[in-house]
């Protein structure tokens, strides 16, 4: 798991400031939003919870088991979020859970005004691609999410400035829960067309993009080709991808050649030579380079790790 996926670590309680050992709970009241969170040092299960809010949950430490109306089961795992919508109950296990391996949560409830007022201004100001795809935040079919590194930073924001004691606080709280809504609609977004694109070939023009990066990570992906496939000008095409998904053309081109490289590092046979070729890199140096800043260590150090996993 990338560090760049995973908030700076919040310290844990002590021990004799836990009011219990299943979800204690930690609260920030901001006039924006509240932020919670929450810690288990034992083993339990069928806990419900219930905020009273939509609520965006970050997993931080430890594995929950989450049982959410209408869907099955699910490990919950660090460098993941869940959006709970306001009238959902939580019914979580913890099936790991102890004085030394804690699970720990962060949960952002967040007023529903809040949350309407955010995506009426983004529809009327800044329209997403599709118009027969306006903004919003699902709760339902893209509530289970991987962090992006936009996220987390966003993230790590909403943490820090919960625990400031500035007279700026409240301000500087509401510009931040703003972003974080746009970055959480903007990780659904990837979600929707990045995972599924297939199923949107004929409804979705990046969609149409994002199948030729996909089968092309070996060959040269101008984002003037790309721009004529979304039949848009380069400036265009280049603003709007990074409206709906919060990130570049060419950042999107480098996640899944990295992606790609990951996979093909694994293969027993492959060297790092060859996948930094197979992956559209053409240079070996800039290839080692990426790779160390977005996975934190070299390809041939992974390719090790991962020899040695089997």
């Amino acid at each position: 798991m990338s560090q760049r996926l995973l908030p700076t670590p919040i310290a844990l309680r002590r021990e004799a400031d836990l009011t219990t050992l299943v979800e204690n709970r930690t609260v920030y009241s901001l006039n924006a939003f509240e932020l919670n969170i929450f810690e288990t040092h034992q083993q339990a299960a069928r806990v419900p919870l219930s905020m009273g809010a939509l609520v965006l949950t970050t997993m931080l430490r430890g594995k929950k088991v989450m049982h959410l109306p209408g869907r099955e089961a699910f490990d919950y795992l660090p460098g993941e979020s869940v959006i709970v919508g306001e009238q959902q109950t939580m019914v979580i296990d913890f099936p790991e859970a102890d004085a030394e391996n804690p699970t720990q949560c962060l949960a952002v409830a967040i007023p529903a005004d809040t949350i309407r007022g955010t995506i009426d201004m983004l529809n009327e100001r800044y329209p997403r691609v599709e118009a027969h795809t306006p903004w919003q935040l699902d709760d339902e079919a893209y509530a289970h999410l991987h962090n992006t590194p936009e996220l987390t930073g966003t993230l790590e924001r909403i943490i820090r400035v919960s625990q400031e004691d500035t007279a700026a606080k409240d301000v500087l709280a509401g510009f931040t829960l703003q972003e974080l809504l746009v970055r959480l609609m903007q990780t659904q977004a990837r979600k929707l067309i990045f995972d599924n694109y297939a199923q949107h070939l004929t409804a979705h023009r990046f969609a149409h993009v994002v199948q030729f990066i996909k089968r092309n990570l070996a060959e040269p992906l101008p984002v003037d080709k790309l721009s004529e496939l979304a039949c848009m000008s380069k400036a265009t095409f280049f603003r709007l991808f990074k409206r709906e998904f919060g990130l570049t053309p060419v950042e999107f081109i480098i996640q899944e050649r990295l992606k790609e490289a990951k996979r093909l590092l694994r293969q027993p046979l492959s060297t790092v030579a060859e996948v930094c070729y197979r992956t559209g890199f053409n240079n070996p140096a800039y290839f080692q380079k990426l790779f160390r800043k977005h996975e934190g260590l070299t390809p041939g150090l992974y390719k090790k790790q991962q020899t040695a996993l089997g």
